[in-house]
């Protein structure tokens, strides 16, 4: 800070102006010098104007300009970059009051930082009880300054990944989660963000050119920017990108790739292909963020986000946010995308193993209809069989495995063979539960199942039922009214209980015979009584196609929680009661 030499002080100039720091001695400068030359600290007196009257050198080095360059000029003139906080000094000033501020901003020095900062304690001077300026003490606290705000961002990035965890990835569809993903991406960081993965393969289809293909997935925007992407594209479509474009760049290197600002002819480079500059441009986009989709060691796809307007461009901060909450979806896309492909495979066999049911006899009608769960569940072990057996007789059963998944399709199949096979050599219904629960038990069967069988022999007039812990039977007479049968349920098959009860009920013109498994009436939240009297509240006359179609329509969930197994029947010649 340097030291000046000054004339002696003269009367009459206490007020703190030019005068007094005038006739300020020589000798009180030299001592304030080699008191406060040597401390790391950095001080200075200004007068009650704010004007530099003493700066020790380590102010005149924190400040990048020479001590005596200070002397008789303003903070603003000597520093004019930074925030000094001159409102906090006049009011130390005026009222006497010692005060402490943090300024901000950038000195003449050299610095690498972004912005510094300091933290200054302010006293007043006086004499004869008259301020005359005061003297101020700063420590750069630049660097736990930057502690704090990365601490702090910390802190943000931990928020907004907890409350990602908790909006991203709600359902065990695919398209489902990217779509939360992007609608997050565009509340938080971006204008607009695309989601695109690998086709269902599993792996990108390379076209002969060797351009990247990829599926549209999700997108989301502002929305002042919906109208002008649309002719971007829409989610479900195939994505080609040309190669060096910036999402096979990504890919390839598995990191972020910022785009920033670019001109047309790096525009047409980096995008999908050179033909989207036009509308890029439209849309005013002048930034772009792509980050990997990467779980478990393997691509998924990608996040691309893209800025406009007056927002500004995506920096390193936005590329370190964007891949923890890409990283985060990832895992629930990649569970998804596994979930989607079991759950496709289960749903196909067991729509194999309920294709082929046995004919029945032709004096009776029967449809049938199988509905999976909603995409958000495993599927059931839900079945149907139909059988014709002696003297004109047809077998028909529906049943309903405990469980979901791969191992309930495979048991329900086990079930249904093992129905074919004791039918044709039991009489009657309840003798046929009884063996299979007894055949099953003895083998070790793993999954209890519920199963209702009905056999018709309208020859003769009469069906007989038997219920192994399942749901009773509705029938719709002539008049289309339903009834609830009253079968007594047996405990399920695969128990070892046995204990089963055949009742039997003689037929009539114009009634049909509905049977069903629980996914038609039971709700999380209702009594299945209540679901169990919807059902019968309906009002039918129709053949056993048309009947089923209207019970899906006015009974079953859109998104039923459970799989759906309907079977429906009528003779042709007499009626079911």
């Amino acid at each position: 800070m340097g030291r000046q030499q000054v004339r002696n002080e003269g009367e009459g100039a206490w007020e703190g102006g030019p005068e007094f720091w005038d006739a300020w001695s020589a000798q009180a400068q030299e001592l304030l010098g080699q008191i406060f030359d040597g401390t790391p600290a950095a001080i200075g007196v200004l007068d009650t104007e704010l004007r530099y009257r003493y700066v020790n050198e380590t102010l005149a080095r924190m400040n990048g300009v020479p001590a005596e360059k200070h002397l008789g000029r303003t903070v603003a003139e000597v520093v004019p970059d930074v925030e000094a906080r001159e409102d906090v000094l006049h009011t130390v000033i005026a009222d006497g009051i010692a005060r402490e501020t943090v300024s901000s901003g950038h000195t003449r020095a050299d610095s690498p930082l972004a912005r510094r900062y300091w933290h200054g304690a302010y006293h007043r001077l006086e004499r004869g009880g008259r301020p005359v300026g005061l003297v101020g003490i700063v420590l750069e606290i630049s660097a736990a300054r930057q502690e704090q705000l990365e601490l702090e961002r910390a802190r943000e990035r931990l928020a907004l990944l907890d409350e990602a965890a908790t909006r991203i990835g709600t359902t065990l569809d695919m398209d489902t989660t990217c779509q939360e993903l992007a609608e997050f991406l565009v509340e938080t960081l971006a204008d607009a963000a695309t989601v695109e993965v690998f086709p269902d393969h599993g792996t990108s289809r390379l076209p002969r050119d060797g351009t990247l293909r990829l599926r549209r997935a999700a997108m989301a925007s502002v929305p002042e920017l919906g109208v002008l992407l649309r002719p971007l594209g829409r989610p479900g479509e195939y994505v080609d990108y040309q190669p060096g474009s910036s999402i096979p760049r990504c890919l390839a290197t598995g990191r972020p790739v910022i785009d920033n600002v670019p001109d047309d002819q790096e525009l047409g480079r980096v995008a999908p292909d050179a033909g989207r500059v036009a509308a890029y441009r439209a849309a005013g986009i002048h930034s772009a963020l792509i980050v990997p989709l990467t779980a478990r060691g393997h691509d998924v796809g990608t996040v691309s986000m893209i800025r406009a307007g007056e927002s500004p461009v995506f920096d390193e901060t936005d590329a370190v946010i964007a891949q923890d909450l890409a990283g985060r979806a990832a895992i629930g896309l990649d569970n998804a995308r596994r979930y989607t492909a079991e759950h496709d495979a289960v749903v196909q066999l067991q729509r194999a193993l309920l294709a082929e049911p046995g004919l029945p006899h032709p004096d009776v009608d029967v449809a049938y209809r199988y509905r999976p769960a909603g995409r958000g569940v495993l599927v059931g072990g839900d079945w149907f069989e139909t059988v014709a057996l002696d003297d004109g007789r047809t077998l028909l059963a529906l049943g309903d495995v405990m469980g979901h998944g791969l191992d309930a399709a495979v048991a329900m199949s086990r079930y249904q063979a093992m129905l074919r096979v004791i039918a044709v050599r039991e009489p009657s219904p309840d003798r046929i539960l009884l063996e299979l629960d007894q055949l099953l038990h003895t083998t070790g069967a793993e999954r209890p199942a519920t199963c209702v069988i009905a056999i018709a022999d309208p020859r003769r007039g009469i069906c007989t039922y038997a219920s192994a812990g399942h749901l009773p039977p509705v029938v719709f007479g002539p008049d289309g009214r339903a009834e609830l049968l009253p079968v007594p349920p047996g405990p399920p098959l695969g128990t070892g209980l046995s204990r089963y009860v055949s009742c039997t009920g003689p037929c009539a013109p114009g009634h049909t015979l509905l049977l069903y498994t629980d996914g038609l009436v039971e709700r999380r939240h209702e009594d299945i009584d209540v679901s169990l009297r919807r059902l019968t509240r309906i009002r039918v006359t129709a053949d056993p196609e048309e009947l089923l179609d209207l019970v899906l329509a006015e009974v079953a969930a859109d998104d039923p929680e459970d799989d759906i197994a309907l079977v429906a029947a009528r003779p042709k010649r007499r009626r079911w009661v």
